[in-house]
Formats: structure tokens, C-alpha cells, sequence
């Protein structure tokens, strides 16, 4: 099976490999796969977590050398932190399936020094109303904030933005 297995194969078998917070997302369409390394059979794969400390991280690593073993792959996998991960890495595919999922994709948002900026619209992902509040900066996860729509009343999580 390891015969001639190229860096972009590798790649393509890195999209089985869900996020176990948000299993709609791969770790390619979180971004968080920053280098791909072949060597034969053997295989270093670098990653940046969403946020130190992300609880998911030893997860993925797992999925990730299970995945590629799979292949006949022997893999690494190396965790950097820097540059530190940005939402502006998720995939426009991962956004969609955010959408899809019924957590609002991250917006760009306001430069949160200045006092009297406007605060950032979330459009709500069930109905695409931009009639929203936030309820909580503290989501399901870390990552997540808490809103809720005004016009169809569904709560649901924003993937807040990072950068």
C-alpha cells in the first residue's frame, strides 16, 4: 500500500480525520494541518492547535497516526504554536459545513479596543437572520460564544473569531 504515496495523498487521507468537538469538521478544514513531511514510509505531520491547551488536541494526534497508519504510514505528529491559529485558516468548505451544522462561522469582527465600535453582527445559521444577541461569550466549548436569534428564537453557537 506504501508504494509511491506522494505528500498530497497524505493530505486527501488527513480529510477522514474529524474534529471530535465539531465532527462535521476535518482537521484540514480547521486549518490546523501546517506541514506535511514524507520520507518513505515514515511521515511527520505539524500541527497548530485552535488554542493551547484545546482539549481535542491529543485526540486528533491519535486519529491522525491511526489514519495514516492505515497506509503503512509510521507517523509523527508535532505540535508548533507558532504563529498561533487563526480562524482566518478554517477552509471556506469548513464555514459552509459550520453553517450547515447550525454554528454561525466566524465574522469579522471590530477592533474590540475601540470603545464606541459597533458589535459584530452574527447572522443566525438556522434562519440567516441578522437579528441576533449574544447570550453568553462562553459557549459549548472555548472556542464557541452563545447567541440566539430574535426573529426564530434558536439558540446556537458563533465560532468566535480569532486572530
Amino acid at each position: 500500500m506504501t508504494s509511491e504515496i506522494s505528500v498530497e495523498q497524505v493530505w486527501n487521507y488527513l480529510k477522514d480525520v474529524k474534529d471530535p468537538e465539531v465532527p462535521v469538521l476535518t482537521v484540514v478544514d480547521l486549518g490546523i494541518i501546517r506541514n506535511v513531511e514524507l520520507n518513505g514510509t515514515e511521515c511527520l505531520v505539524t500541527i497548530t492547535p485552535t488554542y493551547t491547551g484545546c482539549p481535542a488536541m491529543r485526540v486528533i494526534e491519535n486519529d491522525i497516526i491511526e489514519r495514516l497508519s492505515k497506509e503503512g504510514l509510521r507517523t509523527e505528529v508535532k505540535t508548533t504554536l507558532s504563529p498561533a491559529w487563526t480562524t482566518d485558516w478554517i477552509t471556506q468548505d469548513g464555514r459552509d459545513k459550520l453553517e450547515g451544522y447550525g454554528i454561525a462561522p466566524p465574522q469579522d469582527e471590530v477592533d474590540k479596543s475601540v470603545l464606541f465600535a459597533e458589535p459584530t453582527v452574527v447572522p443566525c445559521p438556522l434562519c440567516k437572520s441578522k437579528n441576533t444577541r449574544l447570550v453568553s461569550q462562553f459557549g459549548s466549548t472555548a472556542c464557541k460564544a452563545h447567541y440566539q436569534c430574535n426573529d426564530c428564537k434558536e439558540p446556537f453557537d458563533y465560532f468566535k473569531c480569532l486572530k
